[in-house]
């Protein structure tokens, strides 16, 4: 079944389309934060980055030459650079430099959070000490490092800033840099697609990633190559360990039934565009999908991102709760800030309940961790401004907070039933389709009687069993080896009937059905085999 397009479709496809105003701090802001933080003699800094080269070279522009850089390998070095300071090296001295250098300056102390989280008393004791001498003179600390550790003692002390990924005006200028130094030497790159279309595939990297990714690029095929491009960030986002990047090409064509959500989801499409933030109309937040397993919702995540252009970010809530403790609140909020350094995108959240099944008992279960988690993520879905679209898919409910529920955290949920009989023919004829038969061939309404009760993937799975049957008999596949297939098989509505039934009771009256209501036909078709 076809479906309406975009009003804009034309601007979704044009590969110069961007969002703007996403409402987040860019750096040219938090520079200006900085600089003000400085000035204002606010002793003690926290920058959490992993690009601490670009990071020194903002800060530069603030402070010119009153800059000393201290790192565990070579100690303070003006500016970064000169011999070693062997005597600087060990951490407390280097806090001892600070106390007894004279005028005005800037200290960066590199991944000086491993000391911090030793609780070294000495360390701990010296830095307060240390913050209150400083608010003094014109002498500042600033701590850079990816990983944000600030221990109890110094928590009213320290002010943390958050250094966002390059954005798309720092892109490009990087991908002009490229371009003539490539070009100097000789090589003339192409582009497959357009320029915009590459700054785009290469937002959510850092700065050492996007130059890795673009000459690799050029050596690989003389050319900037969306695919290699798309490729490589992928296995750079895939390192992150809590998000994975998916680049589909499923049409929402492909998928049968669920008119009405397919209308809806066509509509927000349409909010992502600038005519919409000048008339007024916000970001879309997300969805809840909630339904029978097999009925889709898994795929229908990957065709929306299809139909918007929009990459797509499987998060793994199993790997969110990995790792020491103490580190899973951690792991959700660099995936979110993650995802919306990538936006516009759509944030995929497979099976949500199961995450979240903690939720209640989590201060005796996990000393609260699932808790926190999970205030997290839900102050992200109330207070993010950016284009991060949540597509969420969920098996029942029961475990699900009801915070998440509310309206203003997401859009709407949506009931993914069991297909109804012009839902069934469509799912048959694009999975015979799919496989390159004829569906004149077929008994399309006398298979949609027989498969009453049965989820889209059981269908799928009885046409792929019948090709097997099919090729061990060596004939074509025919009405007969589906039949068999079908008859052999119990679906999951039989299986569990009873909690299939009282979520379908449950979500009757309290979410959105996604495809409108159909009444069985009373006579079956006899079959013609």
């Amino acid at each position: 079944m076809s479906v309406k397009r975009f009003k804009n479709e034309e601007k979704f496809n044009n590969k110069n389309f961007e969002i703007k105003n996403f409402g987040v701090l860019y750096v040219l802001e938090i520079i200006n934060e900085l600089d003000m933080l400085i000035r204002a003699r606010y002793p003690l800094l926290y920058i959490v980055s992993n690009e601490e080269d670009r990071v020194i070279r903002e800060i530069k522009t603030i402070t010119g030459d009153a800059l000393w850089i201290w790192s565990y390998i070579t100690g303070f070095r003006k500016n970064g650079k000169g011999i070693v300071s062997e005597k600087t090296r060990d951490p407390l001295e280097a806090l001892r430099f600070i106390n007894n250098s004279r005028g005005r300056g800037i200290y960066i102390l590199l991944d000086y959070h491993t000391f911090l989280e030793d609780g070294s008393p000495d360390i701990i004791r010296f830095f307060r000490e240390l913050t209150k001498i400083l608010k003094g003179t014109e002498k500042n600390v600033v701590i850079i490092s990816s990983i944000l550790t600030i221990p109890a003692e110094l928590e009213k002390e320290i002010t943390v800033l958050d250094f966002p990924l390059p954005e798309k005006d720092e892109i490009s200028k990087l991908y002009d840099d490229i371009v003539e130094d490539v070009e100097s030497e000789g090589v003339i790159p192409k582009i497959n697609g357009n320029k915009q279309h590459v700054i785009r595939a290469l937002t959510g990297l850092t700065e050492d990633e996007i130059a890795n990714v673009l000459y690799k690029s050029i050596i690989k095929h003389r050319a900037f190559n969306i695919d290699t491009i798309i490729e490589i960030k992928k296995q750079i986002i895939r390192k992150t360990g809590s998000l994975e990047y998916y680049h589909t090409s499923d049409s929402i064509d492909d998928v049968g039934g669920y008119d009405i959500f397919k209308e809806w989801i066509i509509k927000r499409g349409n909010a992502f565009s600038d005519e919409a933030r000048d008339f007024g109309v916000p970001f879309p937040k997300g969805v809840l999908l909630l339904g029978v397993q097999g009925c889709g919702k898994s795929l229908l995540c990957k065709c929306v991102s299809s139909l918007w252009n929009f990459p797509l970010l499987r998060l793994d809530m199993g790997s969110i709760f990995s790792g020491i403790v103490g580190s899973s609140e951690d792991n959700m909020s660099k995936a979110l800030k993650l995802a919306v350094a990538v936006s516009p995108c759509v944030l995929w959240i497979d099976e949500i309940e199961k995450a979240f099944s903690g939720v209640g008992s989590s201060n005796f279960s996990d000393g609260g961790t699932t808790d926190r988690v999970v205030a997290s993520f839900l102050t992200f879905l109330q207070e993010n401004k950016a284009p991060v679209f949540i597509m969420a898919t969920a098996n029942g409910i029961k475990n699900l907070p009801p915070a998440l529920l509310r309206k203003g955290r997401i859009d709407e949920i949506f009931w993914m039933d069991l297909p109804n009989p012009l839902e069934r023919t469509d799912i048959f004829k694009i999975h015979i389709k799919k496989r390159g038969r004829n569906i004149e061939d077929y008994n399309i309404p006398a298979l949609v009687d027989i498969s009453n009760g049965f989820s889209g993937a059981e269908i799928e799975a009885s046409i792929i069993s019948g090709l097997y049957d099919a090729f061990d008999d060596g004939i074509e596949l025919c009405n007969d080896h589906i039949v068999n297939n079908l008859n052999i098989t119990v679906p999951l509505s039989t299986t569990m009937a009873e909690p299939i039934n009282e979520l379908r009771t449950w979500a009757n009256a309290r979410a959105r059905v996604a495809s409108t209501r159909y009444e069985n036909p009373t006579e079956k078709r006899a079959i013609n085999l």
